[in-house]
């Protein structure tokens, strides 16, 4: 009974802490602004992992980074997304002896019908407030779907072209 005492105001303390380590969403859309897609980021033990599915990519594997802006403008073709996320200020690459940067992902490869099947971890980008590579800064954080694939090491952007679809990662809801 005592242990149960104890307990108790406990575990009303810890459920009534806010959490700051959420899921968060992304819509994408295409340089028309239709929506194309969409994914879940989750943070688990092997760090975040990203969830999803697109339509109306082309055919074969195509660069998909986090970029450091939340700003998904079709009219800019997307360069309001600016830079690959990168606040630990390495060289791109996931095989670059420099980097990579913490935007960096593996290519995603989309099937002869135009669908890509999303399923990642990366934990080199955080959605605990306070962490370095936090994604929910004052500007926000977007993911982009590259034309092409990329290469995983030319910086700054691994050679993988236009940028084609675009979501905003949108912060959690607050509780």
């Amino acid at each position: 009974m005592k242990i149960t005492t104890v307990l108790a105001p406990a575990a009303i303390f810890v459920l009534a802490m806010p959490t700051h380590a959420q899921d968060a969403t992304a819509s994408f859309i295409d340089s028309d602004g239709a929506q194309v897609g969409s994914v879940t980021l989750t943070r688990g033990d092997g760090g975040v992992t990203i969830e999803g599915h697109l339509m109306g990519i082309s055919a074969g594997e195509h660069g998909f980074h986090f970029h450091a802006t939340g700003d998904c403008d079709p009219g800019s073709a997307f360069e309001s997304a600016g830079d690959h996320f990168n606040p630990t200020d390495h060289q791109h690459g996931l095989e670059n002896p420099q980097g990579p940067h913490s935007g960096d992902l593996p290519n995603v490869t989309a099937a002869e019908d135009g669908t890509v099947a999303v399923d990642l971890t990366t934990d080199m980008i955080s959605l605990t407030e306070g962490d370095p590579a936090y994604v929910f800064d004052a500007d926000g954080t977007a993911l982009v779907v590259h034309a092409g694939p990329d290469d995983m090491v030319t910086d700054p952007s691994g050679n993988s072209g236009d940028r084609i679809a675009c979501a905003v990662i949108g912060a959690p809801a607050a509780l």
